[in-house]
């Protein structure tokens, strides 16, 4: 009779990833002090958190200068389609247009960054999501600028509520934004020593 052998996978990925990701140190500091394996270890273990403060601090500010940017050239479209005449002066090559969909583009692509620093640092730190209101006010604004930009692709003549629900979304957004710095202030101020 042949004996069955279990495998264990998570046994095996843990291995895996304990080798793979630790320095020899670190690695054998992990093993000795638990078997248990999370990737809250995994996290833990970075060198400093310092690098992923920066990273989410400049995002944070540029997401900002974006979305002031954005509002700057909605206006600036507004106005020359309603009143049909602009100062020579603030003529931009390519069109403001093509400058408002590159700051939109710009603005999802830094949201997106922060929502994916907020996971790393909160299990790096905690070991799971949900520690605090931040994460709350951060899927909003994920949210509401995924919407945003969503029905900005959607707008045409043919559906001009759609222009009403870009422009309706990004003012409450900047209700989002606030949210999202203030919470984000008050995480900061439990790491600053």
């Amino acid at each position: 009779m042949v004996k069955k052998l279990k495998f264990d996978t998570t046994l095996l990925l843990t291995e895996t990833l304990r080798v793979a990701c630790f320095p020899v140190g670190v690695r054998e500091a992990a093993q000795s002090t638990s078997t248990d394996f999370t990737l809250h270890t995994l996290f833990m273990h970075l060198p400093s958190f310092l690098w992923l403060w920066k990273i989410a601090a400049w995002s944070m500010g540029l997401s900002l200068l974006a979305y002031l940017m954005l509002a700057i050239t909605g206006v600036w479209m507004w106005r020359a389609r309603t009143s049909q005449s602009l100062p020579n002066f603030l003529e931009f090559p390519g069109g403001v247009r093509s400058l408002h969909l590159t700051m939109g583009i710009s603005m999802v692509s830094l949201v997106l960054l922060l929502l994916a620093i907020g996971i790393i640092g909160t299990l790096g730190h905690f070991g799971s999501l949900g520690q605090s209101s931040h994460l709350v006010s951060g899927l909003v604004v994920v949210f509401l600028v995924l919407l945003s930009a969503i029905s900005a692709t959607q707008i045409s003549p043919r559906r001009h509520w759609v222009k009403t629900l870009h422009i309706t979304v990004n003012m409450i957004l900047f209700a989002g934004f606030a949210w999202v710095s203030l919470t984000g202030w008050t995480v900061v101020q439990k790491y600053l020593p």
